[in-house]
Formats: structure tokens, sequence, C-alpha cells
């Protein structure tokens, strides 16, 4: 009888424009500054893309004062996060996470680029204009967040035109499983054709076609292990986005109650919110979601303007997610908004980056 190999194949490098990541694995931005200098850089060394969340980074920071000094703190934090991973990971690829519906958007864009960032993920809207705010580096990767093939074939079409340039690669997030700000509205949720299954091969397939395969896609939300990085890799994607994973780490910048509170949920403890921000968002079911749920009293005080949009702010309703996302980071866990893909409760433990990536090469089964 012959035998079976059991050998698991070395996962592929992924190449996104002049870039080569020995693992094809991008670590998902998580603000507010869940994933910072520590996160970004353990990733970077274990030869994936290590990103940092730029939305309200001065929150935590020595340079905000409060109610004074938003904006420019959150330059001066944003420049200070890129150095001290550049610090910690010498050779490995950085980028930044820019959600377009922030005020700053711009800004954080050109402090990304001017500051070392290799690339810029942009979401949370479409990034027509992100070439031009990444003017001052031409080799900094471009790579939008999308949705559905729709939208970029939309954002290819607009960037050819008025910039000669395509995206370098594009970042399909499952709003069925993925974590925080969701893509699509509560009516499309838990709809298959908006699922990774669906969406993946209809953008690989198109980036074949129409774009000579110089596109490639990336897959995000719902990634854990190795098996869902070989079923990702199947449908057509060169790489996966890996966010949730990576919370119960030591390197993740968070505070230790935060982590804990992954390691004490439970099945059903994750929960659909309706953000200021106008998406649902997916989060652990925390003190803070009941007290949402029941329509108690949240922080509902807008301090500084953060989002383009904000229900907080203009109609005096919901609460202000960067201060729930805020408290958390911190470690309150009373006041605190954690966000969360639908893996939230498959973390059993602490682990190191190191680990995880480990696990991940071999096609070892996931120990936390």
């Amino acid at each position: 009888m012959e035998s079976v190999s059991t050998e698991v194949k070395p996962l592929p490098q992924l190449k996104i424009g002049d870039y080569t990541m020995e693992v094809p694995i991008i670590q998902g931005g998580m603000g507010i500054r869940i994933s910072a200098n520590g996160l970004a850089a353990a990733v970077a060394n274990e030869g994936g893309a290590g990103i940092i969340a730029t939305v309200a980074l001065s929150l935590a920071s020595r340079y905000y004062q409060k109610g004074k000094d938003y904006f420019r703190a959150n330059i001066k934090a944003l420049i200070e996060e890129l150095t001290l991973t550049r610090e910690k990971s010498p050779k490995g690829i950085i980028g930044t996470n820019c959600m377009v519906a922030i005020k700053d958007y711009e800004a954080m864009v050109r402090t990304s680029v001017e500051n070392g960032a290799q690339m810029i993920i942009s979401g949370a809207g479409l990034p027509l204009r992100l070439p031009e705010f990444a003017q001052a580096n031409p080799r900094a990767a471009l790579i939008p967040i999308v949705s559905s093939l729709r939208a970029a074939k939309l954002l290819t079409k607009r960037w050819m035109k008025l910039y000669k340039r395509i995206p370098d690669a594009f970042v399909f997030e499952d709003p069925n499983v993925a974590g925080g700000h969701l893509g699509v509205n509560r009516k499309q949720l838990f709809d298959a054709q908006h699922g990774s299954d669906r969406v993946v091969p209809e953008l690989a397939e198109w980036s074949r076609k129409e774009c000579a395969d110089e596109i490639p896609i990336i897959t995000a939300g719902g990634v854990w292990d190795r098996k869902d990085i070989d079923h990702a890799l199947s449908l057509g994607a060169k790489g996966v986005q890996m966010a949730s994973r990576f919370l119960c780490t030591y390197e993740c910048d968070a505070h230790p109650n935060f982590k804990q509170a992954f390691i004490d949920a439970k099945e059903g403890d994750v929960v659909i919110i309706d953000s200021p921000a106008g998406l649902p968002g997916r989060a652990i079911n925390t003190n803070f979601t009941r007290t949402l749920f029941r329509g108690g009293p949240v922080a509902d005080h807008c301090f500084a303007t953060c989002l383009e949009y904000c229900l907080c702010r203009e109609e005096k309703e919901a609460f202000c997610v960067a201060a729930a996302l805020h408290s958390a980071q911190q470690g309150d866990m009373t006041k605190g908004l954690v966000f969360t893909g639908t893996n939230a409760i498959r973390h059993t433990k602490m682990m190191h980056i190191s680990e995880i990536f480990n696990e991940l090469r071999l096609g070892l089964p996931a120990c936390s």
C-alpha cells in the first residue's frame, strides 16, 4: 500500500507592488491603538506585513491634551508609532490602515508615506483620492478595501483616468465574519452573495482577465488557521489579512483586560451593534453593549469631530465610538467597546506572535 504524504507545503510569498512578504499574511489594522508599534513590528519580523491603525492614535499618546490639538496630536503620534515600529523591525514590511471616514484621512495618508510606511490600506469608504494623497512616495503600495467586484472596477477605472495607475492590491473583507465596522447594511449581513466564497473568485478572475493578474486579491474576515489560509488561496486569493487571531498575544498593544475579554468569551458573545458611523459593527457582548441594547446611558459626547459622518455629533444620538474603543484599549471593560470578528470565542490563552506564525507555517492545529 502506498503511503499518503502528509507534508505541508510551504506558504507562498506575497508580492504587492515593490514589496515581497515571506508569507502571504497581512495583519489587519485594528483601532483604536490595538495594532500599534508592538503588534505591527512583531508581525513584520515574522515575514508578514505589520499594519498600524491610524484612527485616533493620539488618545493614548503624550501629545493629546483633552479638548485641544486632537488632529495635530494624531500626526505626532503616528510619526512616533512608525518610528518605533521601524526600530523594532528594521527590515520588515510596515504599513498603515487609514480610514476614508475620518476627518484627518488625508493627513494620515500623507504622514504615513512621508514617514516610512510601505503600504497604505484604506477602507470605510472608497479611497478615490488615495494616489493623490500618497504621491510623496510613489513606491508605497496602495491597497483599497472593497466589498464587491463592482467597487473594485469603479475604483480601478477612476485611478487609471485620474492618476494613470491601478491599485497594488485589493483587500476583500467578508462582512459575514469580519470584525469592527462592516461594509454592508444590516439587511445584507449573512447573505452568501457578499461572502468570500462568492466574491473572491469573482475578483481574482477579473484581475486575471482584465488586469493581467497584476492586482493581487487579499481576503479578510474569519481567517484563523492554516486551513483558512489554504482555502482562501484555493479561491484565487494571493494572501490573507488576519486581525482577530493576533489579539490575545503578548505583542498586541491593548490592555490585558481587553485581551482577557476574548479569553472569557463564550458561544453567543459576539453581537452586532449599530455604529454612529452609520454602519453595523461586530463586537464582543460586554457591559457596554448590554447597556447600549437596553437604551441605557453610554458615552455620548463628541469630543473631537473625528468622523466625516457621525450620528453622535449630527443627530445627538448613539454614542462616541472613538471614546468607547479607546476605553476598551485602556482596559475599561465597563465603558469600552470591543470590536472583533466571529472567531472571538476561539481564544483560550495568551500566545506570542512567533508561536502563531509557526503554527501557520507548519499547518499545526491552532492551540489558542
